[in-house]
């Protein structure tokens, strides 16, 4: 997997100033996304609503579409950070189950810049959708190796075709807590979701699960 970020211009040199200003301008741009659009919104307005002047903010971007280059970077780090934290190597049914309830979580707490992500990739241009198709690629991968490493320590018997989906699966199903919360949320919460949608994952994998 190439896990280089796309490279996003910025004239400060300053990284933790850069983290913070563009922590700032994504939370500003995807309320405007959401409520406007990509193509209605201004980079004005995206200035206005991170707290600084249009100035400030073609210090940090070039494009608006750059936004949308972090708004996915965010999302990415965010579900690698809290993998990292966790014993990949353990090989463990647990740590897969852990896995997937860190990245349920982080779904829910970016869940207004997943739904953007989505809603406004279309208007990325065809030199850049490969960049966020390759970072959903990358997480899909992050469980991939997770199923796999179980898969080598004798937890389960899978092939790597049943690894792929299986890790698809799991990507989907925190997606859809993303796209589908304004309905969910009116009979789980996050924890009664990642509870039973866990449950629902690894009925179909002990199946799978190995004799030795």
């Amino acid at each position: 997997m190439n896990h280089n970020k796309r490279k996003v211009h910025a004239s400060v040199k300053d990284e933790q100033l850069i983290a913070k200003r563009r922590a700032e301008m994504i939370r500003g741009a995807v309320q405007l996304f959401k409520q406007k659009g990509f193509h209605r919104t201004t980079t004005r307005e995206i200035a206005r609503a991170s707290g600084f002047s249009i100035g400030t903010l073609y210090e940090y971007i070039r494009t608006k579409e750059d936004i949308l280059y972090l708004v996915c970077d965010s999302i990415y780090d965010q579900v690698k950070d809290r993998l990292q934290r966790m014993d990949l190597e353990a090989g463990t049914l647990d740590s897969l189950k852990l896995g997937v309830s860190y990245y349920f979580k982080v779904v829910d707490e970016m869940q207004d810049e997943v739904l953007v992500m989505y809603q406004e990739a279309k208007s990325l241009s065809k030199d850049a959708l490969p960049y966020v198709l390759q970072k959903e690629m990358e997480m899909v991968g992050m469980f991939e190796k997770l199923i796999r490493r179980c898969a080598e320590n004798k937890e389960l018997a899978m092939d790597e075709q049943t690894i792929h989906m299986l890790a698809h699966n799991i990507f989907v199903q925190g997606q859809m807590w993303g796209f589908r919360r304004w309905s969910l949320r009116k009979s789980f919460t996050i924890d009664d979701y990642i509870d039973l949608q866990t449950k629902l994952l690894f009925s179909g994998i002990n199946g799978f699960q190995s004799e030795n």
